[in-house]
């Protein structure tokens, strides 16, 4: 959808992994994702949040609003000002920061646990697991395989 036609060095198309770290996978890109799913929007807020340099903010903001990440969205007319708010592709990145926060809280040793996600509607803590529609299930990465699009299962 949004990451289509964007190739690798050798002007091939990318592995989905290869296509999205194209897109997200530089330090400042994947923490505005992060602060929009927090509720961050307005480019002030981002600096004052990050500690960015605006240039910075100002390039990976129109690389992100490019590949569909964040939408431009006017607030104000005078003088004119923007916020940026995430698409549903933002939006759809939530569990690859999710995922990124529990391997940071198991396995790194620099890294205390700053906020405890929980359901918003009913409070209880979040957990991470896979899900199988037809067994109705959920399960660990253990029990997952890659099928090729060619491959028989």
């Amino acid at each position: 959808m949004y990451l289509r036609g964007v190739m690798n060095q050798q002007g091939q198309p990318g592995s989905a992994i290869e296509e999205t770290l194209r897109v997200v996978g530089d330090r400042w890109s994947i923490l505005l994702v992060r602060a929009g799913l927090r509720g961050i929007r307005r480019f002030d807020d981002f600096c004052d949040d990050l500690g960015i340099a605006r240039p910075v903010l100002t390039e990976r903001l129109r690389r992100l609003v490019k590949f569909g990440i964040f939408e431009r969205v006017r607030y104000q007319d005078k003088p004119v000002r923007y916020e940026y708010r995430l698409t549903e592709a933002g939006l759809a990145l939530s569990p690859a920061l999710v995922a990124l926060v529990r391997w940071s809280e198991e396995y790194s040793q620099e890294v205390s646990s700053e906020t405890t996600l929980v359901h918003a509607p009913c409070g209880t803590e979040l957990e991470q697991a896979f899900w199988c529609r037809s067994c109705q299930t959920t399960f660990g990465p253990h029990a997952v395989k890659g099928v090729g699009v060619n491959d028989e299962s």
